[in-house]
């Protein structure tokens, strides 16, 4: 068991979530009760996930996709409204880390997504330090086979567009999530490959013209480790239990 705001002081401090200027907030989104002693992870806090949350028994629901972004509709109506009240009638506490979670060099998006696929991870790249990472394979992958292996390790098949020459895989970078205009960042950078969640229509001619192979892999399949590791050391720091709600997501 773990006092709630002794647990979210602790996470804070972890994820340095001072460090960065996000169009969300992180921490603690929705109050509910004061001691943890079941904890739930998911990637984004769904009315589904929030009712597996509950019918978990859990006191706090820790996700990478809360509430309350910039410049959406204020007004709590609707999805929101539904939302907030069933984690307020259960005094669900409702944890959201955002930028901070994709970029932590343990528990973070970026580094699980590594560990999963097997990438050596060579350090960052680009204009966004902690966020678009990359290495590079002991040994040279053709597109397609690297394709094959993303579908393999994350139990989806990617949307892979092949550099122009068709070079092989061997220096690759990655952003999870919707980190789509990186490609770009990539490719100056004189990366084989960029591997990210989403695609935008223009990422098959910067593809093409840049020379770069792109695979988009899904937003919610390249974003499903970072806050199940955080909350397995969580668990294991204060002996809670901890429910992983992994609800499937196509996108």
């Amino acid at each position: 068991m773990v006092k709630r705001d002794e647990l979210v002081a602790y996470v804070n401090e972890l994820l340095q979530i001072a460090r960065f200027r996000d169009y969300t907030p992180n921490g603690l989104q929705v109050e509910g009760r004061d001691e943890i002693r079941v904890l739930a992870s998911a990637v984004t806090a769904s009315y589904r996930a929030v009712e597996e949350a509950v019918a978990a028994g859990a006191d706090t629901l820790l996700v990478h996709h809360g509430y309350f972004w910039q410049g959406e509709a204020a007004p709590l109506v609707g999805m929101k409204r539904r939302r907030l009240a069933l984690l307020l009638e259960n005094q669900l506490n409702l944890l959201a880390y955002h930028l901070p979670l994709d970029a932590h060099e343990l528990y973070g998006n970026n580094v699980q997504l590594a560990r999963v696929l097997g990438l050596p991870v060579g350090g960052c790249f680009g204009p966004e330090p902690g966020l678009t990472w990359f290495g590079e394979l002991g040994q040279a992958m053709e597109g397609a086979e690297f394709a094959a292996h993303i579908t393999r390790s994350l139990g989806r098949e990617p949307l892979h567009i092949p550099a122009k020459d068709a070079r092989p895989v061997r220096r690759i970078g990655w952003c999870t999530g919707a980190a789509q205009k990186f490609i770009v960042a990539a490719a100056e950078a004189g990366l084989d490959a960029y591997l990210t969640g989403e695609a935008s229509e223009q990422n098959f001619h910067v593809a093409q013209e840049m020379n770069i192979h792109f695979f988009a892999a899904g937003h919610h399949a390249t974003e499903r480790y970072g806050v199940r590791a955080l909350c397995d050391h969580l668990a294991n720091r204060w002996q809670l239990q901890h429910q992983v709600i992994d609800i499937a997501n196509p996108i």
